[in-house]
């Protein structure tokens, strides 16, 4: 294999850059050229593509964000759109892709290679949600935590000084990993997540028993995906069931998880990731995520990715009950 490429897809996260780096040294160390398609699977449809040396990704392994950009592609959905793409990578003479994404991303290229099998996919796990089965964290999730967590401490001074309830919404549309870790992490009084069902009564109980034993402030952590719906409507909810008049603030952190430096776990499982992408893809893997488990490298095919998702540790859940 003589040429790759490599691709970020579907929602930023921290450490992509140090992947995409870690991706184009690997392959220069190998004897590849090394190929950027910027803007996912449509910059792959446009043929937007970049040849990359070592001297284009210095100094970007501290860098949030992907210097290869991210789109949704809707013409990648179609085969019209998938055969430009084909058409547009063989014109490249690229043999193999490396794809740095989720779900979506993999379920494209699993879709990809069953209509043209001569071109190799192997993907690394980048996403904030950690949400994806065959590795114990994705690239993006320590950041995020991270993130979450200072943005958190910050808020639970204000509650402090005024006795109020402060609701705050993390990202986790069907993963409740960052509520869960950051709320834990800050002590939140209570973590709402769309993997357990909410008791708004129990909440609203618990959040009174506080009040009355003088409790200044209390912080709940909600995932945006929990089916109680999002911080706002729980919050007005919660209020109309206290008994007593309480002070309710909702903050939405949004999308301040996405950005930022990268931690140093992140920027070195990125590198490690990527550099075992490559060398996957050179000993003639394909249609598997990179991941690594319990510290090892580890490959999981595209399919089993995609229908299945990492689960909750269940003693974290027990932590939240326990030390609320």
């Amino acid at each position: 294999m003589k040429k790759i490429a490599v691709f970020t897809s579907g929602g930023d996260a921290p450490g992509m850059n140090a992947c995409v780096r870690a991706v184009v040294r690997t392959g220069i160390h190998f004897g590849c050229e090394v190929v950027g398609i910027r803007r996912g699977y449509e910059g792959m449809i446009e043929k937007d593509f970049a040849k990359l040396k070592r001297k284009d990704v210095s100094n970007i392994i501290q860098m949030g964000g992907t210097i290869l950009l991210s789109a949704r592609s809707e013409q990648f959905r179609t085969k019209e759109g998938r055969r430009l793409a084909y058409e547009n990578l063989k014109s490249e003479g690229i043999e193999g892709i490396v794809a740095i994404g989720g779900d979506g991303t993999f379920t494209g290229a699993k879709i990809f290679m069953e209509e043209y099998p001569d071109v190799n996919f192997v993907g690394i796990p980048g996403t904030i949600d950690n949400d994806l089965y065959g590795t114990d964290f994705t690239i993006g999730y320590d950041t995020a935590i991270n993130t979450a967590m200072a943005a958190i401490d910050n808020v639970k001074d204000t509650a402090n000084a005024h006795n109020r309830i402060f609701f705050i919404e993390v990202m986790g549309r069907d993963a409740g990993f960052i509520a869960l870790a950051s709320g834990i992490a800050t002590g939140a009084e209570a973590v709402l997540i769309p993997e357990t069902k909410t008791d708004l009564d129990a909440l609203a109980h618990f959040l009174t028993q506080n009040h009355e034993h003088k409790k200044n402030a209390n912080i709940v952590v909600v995932a945006e995906g929990d089916e109680s719906g999002g911080a706002f409507k729980i919050a007005e909810e919660i209020k109309s069931k206290l008994p007593y008049k309480a002070d309710i603030r909702v903050t939405i952190l949004g999308h301040i998880q996405r950005g930022g430096r990268p931690t140093c776990m992140e920027r070195v499982l990125a590198s490690r990731l990527g550099l075992e992408a490559v060398k996957a893809l050179l000993d003639g893997k394909k249609g598997v995520m990179v991941g690594q488990i319990h510290k090892s490298i580890t490959y999981t095919p595209f399919e089993k990715a995609i229908k299945h998702h990492q689960r909750l540790n269940p003693v974290l859940l027990e932590l939240v009950e326990i030390l609320s």
